[in-house]
């Protein structure tokens, strides 16, 4: 499904030019759960924002389902995140003046889709992570498991091949956390890809695998407990 060749990149600073991932290597399939590890500034959020189609690799060779993308322009890239890749962030990310039902319909009026399918979908996808009834809460009435479940929601609605999540439990209790990670368990048993950038060892090992990425390069890789090989 995914597979990166040689990908580096590159920002100015001035004069000079600082490498935050070199030659990038990497191939994850579908149906695959990954977890991207690493410290503060070693390159992996960088590497999640390529992959996301939020960024582009200043060189090497980005093939999605079997597609270079490396170079499309922005308006191609964003045709592909918003009808194949689902995106949950740390801090959620809801629209506050906007009900849960209305949250999770965002990505839908993007694609192009009419307000009875959207209303019907949206709440389909918030039943389906425990909210069906909260669909008409404000962002302030939720908790902050509440509140990612609703961030889920949204990013399935579409039904994308991929979900990434940035940190999507770093905001969270322990427990709320176990929670969460246990909804990405069973979206992945479904047979969605799903690929988590974490600084928790215990989130970490809710995936099949685990990436460590340090000072802009893949270390090693490791299964997790959710590994069935």
């Amino acid at each position: 499904m995914i597979k990166l060749e040689d990908v580096t990149k590159s920002y100015r600073n001035g004069k000079e030019t600082m490498d935050v991932l070199k030659n990038i290597n990497l191939e994850i399939r579908q149906g695959d759960f990954v977890a991207i590890m690493g410290p503060s500034g070693s390159g992996k959020s960088t590497l999640m924002n390529i992959i996301g189609c939020l960024d582009r690799p200043t060189s090497g060779a980005y093939y999605f389902e079997g597609k270079d993308i490396s170079s499309l322009d922005d308006q191609e890239l964003a045709k592909i995140r918003n009808k194949k890749i689902g995106f949950v962030f740390q801090q959620f990310h809801l629209l506050p003046r906007l009900s849960a039902l209305k949250n999770v319909e965002l990505p839908m009026i993007y694609a192009g889709i009419g307000k009875k399918q959207r209303d019907e979908l949206a709440k389909q996808a918030l039943i389906k992570v425990g909210l069906g009834d909260r669909i008409q809460h404000m962002p302030n009435e939720l908790s902050g498991g509440q509140k990612q479940r609703v961030a889920i929601a949204r990013a399935i609605v579409n039904n994308p091949k991929l979900i990434l999540a940035d940190e999507p439990t770093g905001a969270l209790d322990t427990k709320t956390s176990e929670a969460i990670m246990e909804q990405f368990t069973m979206l992945n048993k479904e047979g969605t890809t799903i690929i988590v950038v974490t600084h928790e060892h215990e989130v970490a090992q809710f995936a099949k695998r685990t990436i460590v990425v340090r000072d802009g390069e893949i270390l090693q890789e490791d299964l997790g407990r959710g590994s069935t090989l």
